[in-house]
């Protein structure tokens, strides 16, 4: 539906139900989905790829240029995945010549005032609390939920179905399945709830705790509590995942509770 207190660039490439509301502003170069709903003003940019059925609430800026000084005006994109909603005055910037994109994937709920930068990758089912804070280049795998008002230093791996306190700052990689707390951030615990509620068996979590009893419990260091673990747990999934993270982590893992 097209609102004419908004303006939408002609060139812009906009499924015929998505509702656009007044003082909206549509750059060229833009693609918005099916079903999607843009609130009242909200501003996309050139380079913006918006899935299906989300939902873009006031205030929030997509696509805007990188905030870093080695942008030289490259053709780069953000893309939002379907059914992901974004609250007030969140802001995702677009990519770099680094990475060419910045990326939020589909059934998201960022919450107000976040902020994604350029070239961040946010998986499937993340929820960022409010004021979230995400610096370039950091990677959020699937199901994470990131607790209000945290700041994740550039480059930083969030793994997947990590449950972070809010306010925490993050300056290492989260392994996939824990829980993150105190100050400074460490090792809280496997993320046992949250996976019992993605349908997770008894078995499954106790297989996940035991892997890091040895990552976290055992005195051990990463490189040797790696190849304990690939010698003596059964080969699953979830301890291919856990030990790929670790090995191939440029930051360092966080440390365990001391």
């Amino acid at each position: 539906m097209k609102q004419p207190l908004a303006y939408i660039h002609p060139a812009a490439k906009i499924a015929s139900n998505v509702v656009i509301d007044p003082f909206v502003t549509i750059d060229k170069n833009v693609e918005i989905g099916e079903g999607t709903r843009i609130g009242s003003n909200v501003t996309i940019l050139e380079g913006a790829r918006i899935g299906k059925n989300c939902t873009i609430f006031p205030g929030a800026v997509i696509s805007a240029i990188p905030q870093d000084l080695k942008f030289k005006g490259e053709e780069t994109v953000a893309i939002i995945g379907d059914n992901t909603t974004l609250r007030e005055c969140v802001t995702v910037n677009r990519g770099t010549a680094s990475k060419g994109k910045t990326v939020v994937g589909s059934n998201c709920l960022i919450m107000a005032y976040c902020h994604i930068a350029h070239d961040c990758v946010i998986g499937n089912n993340v929820i960022m609390s409010n004021a979230t804070q995400v610096a370039g280049e950091v990677v959020i795998d699937d199901y994470a939920v990131v607790g209000g008002g945290a700041l994740i230093h550039q480059f930083c791996h969030v793994g997947s179905h990590v449950m972070l306190q809010g306010g925490a700052l993050v300056n290492k990689d989260i392994p996939p399945y824990v829980k993150v707390g105190r100050n400074p951030i460490s090792y809280a615990g496997t993320n046992s709830i949250g996976l019992r509620r993605r349908g997770f068996t008894n078995e499954k979590i106790c297989e996940i705790q035991e892997i890091y009893r040895y990552l976290y419990l055992s005195g051990l260091n990463n490189s040797d509590a790696v190849e304990r673990i690939e010698a003596e747990l059964p080969a699953s999934k979830e301890r291919d995942e856990i030990i790929m993270f670790v090995r191939n982590s440029q930051r360092g893992i966080i440390r365990g509770y001391v």
